[in-house]
């Protein structure tokens, strides 16, 4: 088992290809160990070089929109008048603390979501 650091993407495409290699390694074996080892490599590398950032809370509300089929009208619940749920989803008017409350609650939108614009 030779191991290296991955310094670019030449080297993530190798490892790639390596680990493909060893997918089917039994548990408890010299490649299962090292299929490990490579995991750890990539996530470590790509963790570094390609950061995913949460959601734009917007973004992360529509999205939560679509999966449950909810329109806006079904937001006030959570939002307020029809008007103000306009004003939220056209980035008119910012999310209030009582409004990322209610929509973490109630539509199991994660926090980190809802607070990603917040500085």
């Amino acid at each position: 088992m030779n191991i290296n650091p991955i310094r670019n993407d030449d080297d993530l495409q190798k490892t790639f290809r390596r680990l493909e290699g060893l997918f089917q390694a039994k548990e408890g074996t010299q490649e299962a160990d090292e299929m490990e080892i490579l995991v750890t490599l990539i996530e470590a590398y790509e963790n570094k070089n390609y950061p995913i950032s949460p959601p734009d809370p917007i973004e992360a509300i529509k999205f939560r929109m679509e999966q449950q089929g909810l329109t806006a009208r079904d937001l006030e619940a959570f939002i307020g008048s029809s008007g103000r749920v306009s004003e939220i989803l056209n980035r008119k008017r910012p999310l209030s603390l009582r409004m990322i409350k209610c929509l973490h609650k109630e539509l199991h939108i994660p926090y980190e979501s809802l607070l990603a614009d917040v500085a």
